[in-house]
């Protein structure tokens, strides 16, 4: 589940060429070389044992390879090597390190220690699910547009030895079905009936009309004649005899063999150990002690006061009924739906893009140099994506600000656009990660970070707050959608734990969210089935959010007039992400010195 997690959301694995210093002494720039080595040896390790991690971030030795990372003998080794690197941290004395390695070291050793409990638990009998599934990857390299590279020969050649890879990756997860099916450890009915049109979308028929022709119809120029033609041949093939059928057989076994056995409750909490797991996914997603029910009750209160902001822009819009009517309006008058074609969405987002820049210097005094752009979510998965922020794996490629549109003419303006563009793409993602992998004072471990779920998602949305000060939210309707998403990530509180350790029910909850928010139903659909497919991920948004804002107040008032909050937000990126106890005793230091 975890590595299903990481592989989708950021990349972690890149190429370290250190090789072991003398334990002890200290590098250049004060860094202790021992634990250097430790974690230059974890990074390598794990390129081997998470190929598609190490494409994404440009690493390109293991394009070739796709493991069943969810097999019993795949997690073995997994264990092996997070065992014996905490056993070599834990001997390094953490009172003799610097500022930075002690960072580091923290970083280390809770991650990795959440990561070797996890492997306690049966939750590799779900190997793929319609959300946070592997084959979504997958699908995106084959189209040719993403990190999986196609510039040579042998970038070719790779790609179909990963197809070859690919039917022993779906034939094993049919076994691993099987046994969780066996024991009670299943996908929710409502999520399978997800996953099988996506797999039956990768089963089309017509190879030239099929996602994995897409290298194909892009073959570089400067490919001679004959490479094109045994390349094109070799593709078709491929996808007419191995592509297709894989594809095939994981659609017919979900329907016919999965599907009537798959279960009926909604959360983790129903399935065997399931309630453990979840306090675990809680620690995990939000890096604090915080449990399950403090988290639901928090969340009670921020839908009470993020209502009651609400309730007042309704009135000050001269709205006559209530709340959940006032959302039915939001949806259904055409006034706040504009946009007829796709690209007339993406013009809107390139709007906001311009609409900040003149105030981005103000409240930022650096910023990322790797290039950005906004883009339409492919159509194979856009039935079950939320918009995202893809990150650049090498600071050259842009980093990627998906947009998925199902109907143009039903993209409403009040959607929440501004705040969405500045969580997902500017300021949010897009420079907190930039200027993370930018960093190459940071340990590589730290630079491609996809722990730390409560900093990133934190930072972003609190990075929606910010929409004022950008010159967003003069309309009303937009601000609307900035309280529509922070209610969002409110109710999530409510309905993640609600979902895996209430008994909520998955129509429960999507009401809970249509009374709460202005989203459709479909949306709410979506978002409800991601949070029970990824227990606890969801959760890390708001936690996150308030602990930056609680941070901003507390230096706002400790630092009276020396406090600027271009150094601020300097200070809370620069050392990169990290978990949030290690953040504010980080950031206790900066205002101490500052004061």
């Amino acid at each position: 589940m975890m590595q299903r997690l990481l592989t989708l959301l950021l990349a972690l694995w890149v190429l370290a060429g250190c090789g072991a210093n003398e334990a002890g002494k200290e590098a250049e720039g004060g860094k202790n070389t021992q634990l250097a080595a430790l974690l230059d040896n974890y990074f390598e390790e794990n390129l081997k044992l998470y190929p598609l991690s190490a494409t994404l971030v440009g690493d390109n030795r293991y394009n070739d390879q796709l493991p069943a990372d969810f097999t019993d003998s795949h997690r073995a080794k997994v264990k092996a090597l997070l065992q014996s690197t905490l056993d070599q941290l834990h001997k390094i004395d953490r009172n003799s390190l610097g500022e930075n390695d002690r960072i580091s070291y923290d970083f280390l050793d809770t991650y990795g220690s959440m990561q070797l409990e996890e492997l306690n638990y049966p939750f590799n009998l779900i190997p793929t699910d319609q959300m946070w599934g592997q084959h979504l990857v997958l699908g995106q390299f084959a189209s040719g547009g993403s990190a999986q590279p196609f510039k040579t020969v042998q970038d070719y050649n790779n790609w179909l030895k990963r197809i070859d890879a690919m039917g022993v990756w779906m034939d094993s997860a049919i076994v691993y079905f099987r046994r969780g099916m066996a024991q009670g450890i299943t996908l929710p009915k409502p999520l399978v009936q997800k996953l099988i049109p996506q797999f039956e979308a990768m089963a089309t028929a017509d190879p030239k009309q099929h996602l994995f022709y897409g290298p194909i119809n892009t073959l570089p120029e400067g490919f001679s004649q004959a490479e094109k033609s045994q390349l094109t041949a070799a593709y078709t093939s491929a996808i007419t005899g191995k592509v297709v059928p894989m594809n095939r057989r994981m659609a017919d076994f979900l329907k016919n063999e999965y599907l009537p056995k798959a279960r009926t409750t909604s959360g983790y909490g129903a399935m065997p150990q399931g309630a453990e797991y979840y306090k675990l996914r809680v620690k995990m997603a939000t890096t604090t002690n915080k449990t399950p029910e403090e988290i639901y009750q928090t969340g009670l209160q921020e839908v009470a006061r993020i209502r009651s902001e609400m309730e007042a822009l309704k009135n000050s819009v001269g709205f006559k009924g209530d709340l959940k009517a006032f959302f039915a309006n939001l949806n259904t008058d055409p006034k706040l739906k504009p946009f007829k074609t796709p690209e007339e969405v993406l013009n809107a987002f390139r709007q906001i893009q311009e609409k900040i820049k003149p105030k981005l210097k103000e409240q930022f005094s650096t910023e990322p140099k790797t290039p950005f752009e906004i883009r339409q979510t492919e159509a194979f998965r856009a039935e079950s994506a939320s918009a995202e922020y893809n990150a650049s794996p090498d600071n050259v490629k842009p980093g990627i600000f998906y947009v998925p549109i199902l109907d143009a003419r039903q993209f409403t303006v009040h959607s929440g656009m501004e705040s969405l563009f500045l969580h997902e793409a500017i300021p949010g993602h897009h420079y907190q990660i930039s200027l993370q992998r930018e960093n190459k004072s940071l340990p590589r471990l730290r630079q491609y970070d996809p722990f730390s779920n409560a900093y990133v998602e934190g930072w972003a949305l609190y990075c929606e707050s910010l929409g004022k000060d950008l010159g967003l939210y003069t309309d009303p309707y937009q601000l609307m959608g900035a309280l529509g998403d922070e209610m969002h990530r409110a109710i999530r509180l409510v309905v993640d734990v609600g979902l895996h350790t209430k008994g909520m029910t998955r129509e429960a909850a999507i009401q809970y969210m249509m009374d709460n928010e202005p989203i459709s139903e479909q949306g709410a659909t979506a978002e409800i089935e991601r949070y029970m497919s990824g227990p606890g991920q969801a959760l890390g948004y708001k936690i996150g959010q308030l602990k930056i804002r609680e941070l901003r107040s507390k230096y706002e008032k400790q630092l009276g007039s020396k406090f600027r909050i271009a150094d601020f937000h300097t200070e809370v990126l620069k050392d990169g992400s990290m978990p949030l106890s290690t953040l504010e005793a980080k950031m206790d230091r900066w205002a101490a010195g500052v004061k």
